[in-house]
């Protein structure tokens, strides 16, 4: 597990010398507990995951023995409580911890590990906005490792398009936990939606209440949130059953289901439905449930960076291994690695991949600080750049092991095909780029305003070494170039936005990747027996003597006058 090795020398340098987070006995010891567990029990069973995908049997979906060791062994050691308050039953550790201890974790297996994402989250829903009753019967067991959750948005008929939902929800009464009410209505695409890994699974489900003249209100104001446990209370099978598995490109090793609420038994006095309790007030549940598919956007990124460097690390050191062709100087035959192509490819899987751990890092130390702005300011970013640029470098790493890259050999095929499910999660990436610019550009806010701060004061910084300071004029040169674009998206018709929204999230995505890998390096002096951090610095020059040229193509799209009537091919078909 030499890439797992490589990554904690990564995340040790993030965590300890870059972002400042304390090493106060704790971190390092839960770092190394992280590592073993992940090498030992979730990389272990990674390809039998893939292999043996979970079934459907008689109404349960059954996983594999190994998967279900795993996280025996991660509820065990009580890594679900890390990021909670000891109010809460949980250790009272940093976001920023606990999100580097799940990196080893998704890295080592992704499918296993979106379990632990989907509970935490959906765990720290409950703590949010959740009843002091809610909390304990739904929230506690989940910290405590014993139930998962799950969080069910999608439908068969309304995909990302959340206002059109079905599912429904009538009033049931009220007890200790709150307004009751009887779900109706099918969800899809629910990862761990059924599975006999936990003792219960706790479904977080968006739904439309009826009123009393049959009614639902409008929109996604209508649209209010509800724990729907598969197991009541009272030990009772509630009315949520699996229609059927989707069988995915990756994330093979988790079940994906489709789920039926509330059709398959008939309750007391004629009422249909799943039984669930309303979190919150009416008509709040999309704004609830922004919590969880935040937090879930940010966890896919670190899915994302972490599937990325495993592919990095094994396609180094085939290149390194595979001898073939000759050198560049005439002589025998030598490993690939010495070939300029493939050094150019390891190169750009090296600082996406950095640049990917950097954002996504830098996100979970936001979630620490309180700084909720600049955190929703950056996670569409985060999320849509790392899924893509993590993808391109296993791309990469396909390419570099030639033939074997396409075979069950080696697991970069396996890699690729995880990580191409993340440019979907969570909403696509075509989503997130009409978010940052409809809602997080085009409406101002300080946040803006205080990320070009940050660039100026990192560019400042790094202007004091020679060395850096070229980048440091490149970087306030790119950004300079966005906020023009961005005022041009400003005064461009809806039409022309949308169609270069993508672009100017990939520009911005560039310009806070090339940020970040600066601000690593700033002020840093580099000493000669440090290859790590020459490395870095390398790696950094090379992102912005490669990448940046890049902007000009992305930007010119924002906002052109014509170029979107092109597109407008609809009558073509």
């Amino acid at each position: 597990m030499t890439y797992l090795a490589d990554l904690r020398r990564e995340l040790d340098f993030i965590l300890f010398d870059w972002l400042g987070e304390a090493d106060d006995g704790t971190a390092r010891p839960l770092l190394d507990l992280s590592q073993r567990l992940a090498g030992d029990l979730f990389a272990s069973h990674y390809r039998l995951g893939d292999e043996q995908e979970p079934r459907l049997i008689d109404g349960r979906v059954r996983v594999t023995p190994e998967s279900k060791r795993a996280m025996a062994a991660y509820a065990e050691a009580g890594l679900f409580a890390m990021s909670f308050s000891p109010a809460a039953g949980g250790m009272g550790l940093s976001q920023l911890l606990s999100a580097a201890s799940y990196l080893m974790f998704a890295t080592a297996n992704i499918s296993t590990a979106a379990y632990i994402l989907l509970t935490s989250a959906n765990a720290r829903l409950f703590a949010a906005f959740g009843s002091r009753a809610q909390v304990d019967a739904f929230a506690l067991p989940q910290i405590k490792g014993r139930w998962f959750g799950t969080m069910c948005l999608s439908e068969p008929g309304a995909g990302s398009s959340l206002a059109d939902i079905a599912a429904r929800a009538r009033a049931d009464g009220e007890d200790e936990l709150g307004p009751r009410f009887r779900i109706t209505g099918q969800k899809m695409w629910i990862s761990g939606g059924e599975q006999d890994v936990s003792e219960n699974i706790v479904h977080l489900v968006l739904a439309k209440i009826v009123g009393p003249d049959g009614e639902v209100g409008p929109g996604t104001s209508g649209i209010s949130l509800f724990a729907v446990p598969r197991i009541l209370p009272d030990g009772s099978l509630n009315d949520v059953n699996v229609a059927g598995l989707n069988h995915k490109l990756g994330y093979r090793g988790i079940p994906n289901c489709a789920l039926n609420f509330g059709e398959g038994l008939q309750l007391p006095e004629g009422a249909a439905g799943a039984i669930g309790w309303r979190i919150g007030a009416e008509g709040s549940g999309l704004r609830q449930m922004f919590q969880m598919m935040n937090e879930a956007r940010i966890g896919v990124s670190l899915g994302a960076a972490g599937v990325g460097y495993r592919a990095f690390r094994q396609s180094l050191g085939y290149a390194g291994e595979r001898i073939q062709g000759k050198g560049t100087e005439g002589s025998g035959n030598v490993p690939i690695l010495s070939h300029p192509d493939v050094q150019r490819m390891l190169a750009e899987q090296k600082y996406y991949c950095e640049a990917a751990l950097a954002m996504t890092l830098y996100a979970a130390r936001l979630a620490d600080s309180g700084d909720r702005d600049m955190l929703d300011l950056l996670t569409p970013i985060v999320k849509s750049w790392t899924s893509s640029f993590t993808l391109r470098a296993n791309d990469q790493a396909i390419q570099i092991h030639g033939g074997y890259g396409y075979t069950r050999d080696f697991d970069v095929e396996l890699l690729w095909r995880d990580n191409r499910l993340n440019p979907i999660h969570e909403g696509t990436n075509g989503i997130q780029a009409i978010d940052l610019l409809e809602r997080k550009l085009l409406r101002g806010g300080s946040a803006l305003e205080r990320l070009r701060g940050h660039i100026d004061e990192t560019a400042a910084r790094a202007r004091r070494d020679e060395g850096l300071a070229p980048l440091a004029g490149s970087l306030l040169a790119a950004w300079a170039d966005v906020e023009r674009a961005i005022d041009g998206a400003r005064a461009a018709g809806l039409r022309q936005r949308l169609f270069g929204a993508s672009a100017l999230l990939d520009a911005i995505g560039h310009v806070v990747a090339g940020w970040l890998l600066l601000d690593q390096l700033a002020d840093r002096s580099i000493a000669g027996d440090d290859p790590h951090l020459d490395g870095k610095r390398r790696s950094c020059a090379l992102f912005y003597a490669i990448e940046f040229p890049k902007l000009a193509a992305w930007l010119s799209i924002v906002g052109h006058e014509d170029i979107h009537h092109l597109a407008n091919m609809a009558h073509e078909f």
